[in-house]
């Protein structure tokens, strides 16, 4: 499995470049890609732009698997429901399609092994044995698949906003402690079981008039990419902006660690890892 820090180049969609909303951040997102010689392309034929969940998962410099794109929470908004089939088609990329449903966003890769949450059992309701679904992920993927419980408030039910890999044995993940009693809970059981270390970092719940799904305060939702990690950072009452990003400075001590503010992209639900997909290309 293609791990974050082995990949070298970042995609994100189309739509990103075109929304006035976004137009400041991406600019200085592809400034610091530029600045630290990291290749950045555009997704074409896309509906929304978390582009993350309706791409495919590199398993290999050319092997991907694509999941089925149906998720629940947009089955009443099919118009920004990506097709990945002509995504993929559109830009001339090529994977090997599984039927099951599986957003992107939902799968942490390490070198042997995945994290997935427990909503993945929700979205596919024709598995009523959740252990074959585990064992087809497994087996599609050549990995061990680890499942954590869901945030049952998040929309999505992802798990990039709840925890990340440092490395095959030790995650990164919102503070525990400041957690709910059931996620921190099932999260201790899941540390145990598989022998997992874990670092906490910060998280801030700010609240968003108008927008519910908002993902103001999830710091560890960072792209990683090679030796760059881009950390969000909110500035808003409250924040802990500077002790996330001097936990993660301290931990990723052999990285680059840039900062950037994405609240008018991050109050519609999704951060870094959301809006981008980062891939190991033989040619940048």
């Amino acid at each position: 499995m293609v791990i974050d820090r082995e990949t070298n180049k970042v995609f994100f969609s189309d739509l990103l470049f075109t929304d006035g909303r976004s137009s400041g951040i991406v600019d200085r997102l592809c400034s610091i890609l530029r600045e630290h010689q990291i290749s950045y392309g555009v997704i074409n034929s896309t509906k929304d732009i978390w582009c993350r969940d309706y791409m495919p998962i590199q398993k290999e410099a050319s092997e991907f698997v694509q999941f089925r794109y149906e998720p629940s929470y947009l089955a009443n908004d099919l118009d920004v429901q990506t097709d990945p089939r002509t995504t993929l088609a559109h830009n001339h990329m090529q994977a090997a399609f599984s039927s099951i449903n599986l957003d992107g966003g939902n799968v942490l890769r390490w070198k042997d092994r995945v994290i997935v949450t427990d909503r993945v059992f929700t979205e596919n309701p024709a598995y009523t044995n959740k252990s074959k679904l585990i064992n087809e992920l497994e087996s599609l993927l050549e990995v061990e698949v680890i499942v954590i419980p869901q945030i049952k408030s998040d929309m999505t039910g992802h798990a990039d906003g709840l925890v990340r890999f440092y490395d095959g044995t030790t995650l990164i993940g919102n503070r525990l402690e400041d957690e709910y009693d059931y996620w921190r809970k099932g999260m201790k059981k899941v540390l145990s079981r598989y022998s997992l270390d874990y670092i906490d970092l910060p998280f801030v719940d700010h609240k968003v008039k108008n927008h519910p799904e908002s993902a103001i305060g999830c710091y560890v939702n960072y792209l990683e990419v090679g030796k760059l990690i881009v950390v969000p950072v909110f500035e808003v009452e409250g924040n802990k902006d500077e002790e996330a990003v001097a936990i993660l400075k301290e931990v990723f001590s052999d990285r680059v660690i840039e900062t950037i503010n994405i609240n008018e992209v991050a109050k519609h639900g999704g951060l870094l890892n959301c809006i981008s997909w980062n891939v190991k290309t033989e040619t940048q």
